[in-house]
């Protein structure tokens, strides 16, 4: 009865110090893996971020999206800032919260572009729909 005792008991030690370096190995592991997420900088995504408020400022963006580009810019800045600082998580959240206000305003600035386009043809028309009613105006007199 006493070697029964003794081998549930060691069977159960076992059992447990096995659980606790699953746990410590766990917690290493877990704690290893955001080490390496906080510990590098969001290179990929500042590039696209760059890249993008780039593109709404050289598409107009300043002039007609003016408050978005402006935002872009801004947290372009910050992101920036928040790198020099090692603070990773920010600048990836600011860098991708920065691309999206750059993306808007593109496609603000396209829509502005394309409605600017619309008027002016609707205008072309109407002037050449002016010129035509004239020449319809004074053609009969001019036979007569």
């Amino acid at each position: 009865m006493e070697l029964n005792i003794m081998s549930i008991n060691t069977a159960s030690k076992a059992r447990t110090q096995l659980a606790s370096w699953k746990v410590v190995a766990l917690a290493i592991g877990s704690s290893l893996i955001l080490a390496g997420c906080a510990g590098n900088p969001p290179s990929e995504q500042m590039a696209v971020t760059k890249s993008a408020v780039n593109e709404a400022v050289s598409s107009g963006g300043t002039e007609f999206a003016a408050v978005e580009t402006k935002s872009a810019q801004d947290k372009l800045k910050q992101a920036e800032l928040q790198i020099y600082e090692k603070n990773y998580k920010e600048a990836k959240r600011l860098a991708e919260q920065a691309e999206w206000d750059a993306r808007l305003a593109v496609r603000k600035t396209q829509a502005a572009k394309a409605e600017k386009a619309l008027q002016d043809a609707q205008q072309g028309i109407e002037e050449l729909r002016q010129e035509g009613l004239r020449g319809t105006q004074t053609a009969p007199s001019q036979g007569q």
